[in-house]
């Protein structure tokens, strides 16, 4: 039986190609659909590129075959653009006509009449369409090629509860054989006494060997005067320090300390031990409630107010900077000025916005982007492709802080990049729990 799948304006939007998503089915686009695309394609942002983008993709089919007769695909499907939206009679007085969903939802309905022995699905990230497809007798699915289970996601920590002896067993030993169940690269193994989660063994596995090792590259030490507070941060240093390890990927609430801990890792390799060239840190430029328009000024000028958080996060590391020099510890850079400017100016640090990294190629750098869970997949690629040879690329954010409205906590590329990258050599990935910016912080991250 040929499935027939019907698809919102959201979902092509979302990704231009889920036209050829469903193999060996019809798939057919609403004429409504391709008029709300139109609207998308003048601006300059993905949703923009993604319209415009579509539109050559149905005009290059549609040299092949008119597209209301419909046009195959090269994976054994077919697509058709349906001029068909009237509402059937039996349901005009349910679902208003002037309305554009309705529109659509009418184009899947006229199929399911039109071909009764077939399985009809309405496509659609928009849950009130999804709802209104259920209550007209409909079957209606989230686009989701690209989605993974966010309940399941990885963690990259495997826990262990155990006894006090075995922990101090643990910690004696310089190898210990994997009968705990660990598979993945770089994968952290957290063993931890009943009642008692202070006492605590964490190490790093090692799946060419079979082996988890203590760790290496972070021993208790403090790294620009900043100290892991919770084993979870410590195995967060781990793999930052660690130059085998190319792109790190870092989730949790707000307060974690995911971003600090990037920054940190970040100027140690770069100003310390100068493994790296440059400290490049960039977000997307996405504003939280209502936009406040545009801004004047040069561009570092305009884009100050979206790095502040970066700022913030800069000058705690850069006073316990100035507090190491005063206190006579060495460093390569105890002579020079430790304000940030002076770290901008003589190149060490990039505060770079997210819009002006597409083209560029970064070689030799240390890559922090952070609130990475406002990226689709598609930008998600754009930016790791931009990571040239030796370079080092972190990803910090929250899923549960989506500001982008056709992106949740299953689909966005952060999320996407966790669970793709977890059984690489050189990715590590670490989910923080325990908010340790204070207690204030941590009981609203947990109870609003």
């Amino acid at each position: 039986m040929e499935k027939i799948y019907v698809l919102d304006t959201n979902v092509l939007i979302h990704d231009p190609r889920a036209i050829f998503a469903y193999k060996n089915a019809r798939v057919v686009i609403p004429i409504t659909v391709i008029e709300e695309v139109d609207t998308f394609k003048k601006g300059l942002d993905e949703k923009s590129r993604n319209a415009r983008y579509l539109s050559r993709l149905l005009d290059n089919l549609r040299k092949k075959n008119s597209l209301s007769d419909g046009v195959k695909l090269k994976h054994g499907g077919f697509l058709q653009v349906s001029l068909a939206h009237k509402i059937s009679d039996d349901i005009e007085d349910i679902l208003i006509t002037d309305v554009n969903d309705n529109l659509i939802l009418g184009t899947a309905y006229h199929f399911q009449k039109k071909f009764p022995d077939r399985k009809v699905i309405m496509v659609s990230k928009d849950a009130n369409v999804r709802i209104k497809a259920d209550a007209i007798g409909l079957k209606a699915i989230n686009y989701e090629p690209s989605t993974i289970n966010f309940e399941e996601l990885y963690t990259g920590i495997k826990k262990f509860e155990t006894t006090s002896s075995k922990i101090d067993e643990f910690k004696k030993k310089t190898t210990i054989e994997n009968n705990f169940g660990l598979k993945f690269h770089n994968q952290f193994f957290l063993a931890y006494e009943k009642g008692k989660f202070s006492n605590h063994f964490i190490g790093k596995f090692h799946k060419d060997k079979n082996i988890i090792l203590p760790l290496k590259h972070y021993t208790g030490k403090s790294v620009w005067g900043i100290n892991a507070l919770n084993p979870e941060q410590k195995a967060t240093f781990d793999i930052l320090l660690d130059d085998n390890i190319k792109i790190v990927s870092l989730l949790g609430i707000a307060g974690t300390g995911k971003t600090l801990l990037a920054l940190t890792a970040g100027l140690q390799k770069v100003i310390e031990e100068e493994v790296y060239t440059r400290l490049v840190v960039t977000r997307p430029i996405f504003p939280l409630g209502k936009d406040i328009g545009y801004l004047p000024g040069s561009k570092k000028e305009k884009y100050n107010p979206w790095m502040q958080p970066i700022y913030d996060n800069m000058e705690i590391l850069l006073h316990n900077f100035e507090q190491r020099q005063q206190n006579g510890e060495k460093s390569k850079y105890r002579k020079r000025t430790t304000t940030l400017d002076e770290f901008l100016d003589y190149g060490f640090i990039e505060l770079e916005p997210l819009t002006y990294i597409r083209g560029r190629s970064l070689p030799d750098q240390f890559i922090i982007v952070d609130e990475a869970q406002n990226l689709s997949p598609h930008e998600m690629k754009t930016i790791i492709t931009r990571a040239g040879d030796k370079t080092k690329v972190v990803l910090t954010g929250d899923p549960y802080q989506i500001d982008i409205p056709y992106l949740d906590s299953e689909s966005n590329g952060l999320s996407i990049v966790v669970e793709k990258f977890k059984d690489e050599k050189l990715s590590g990935h670490v989910t923080l729990i325990k908010g340790e910016r204070s207690i204030l912080a941590e009981m609203a991250a947990k109870y609003l």
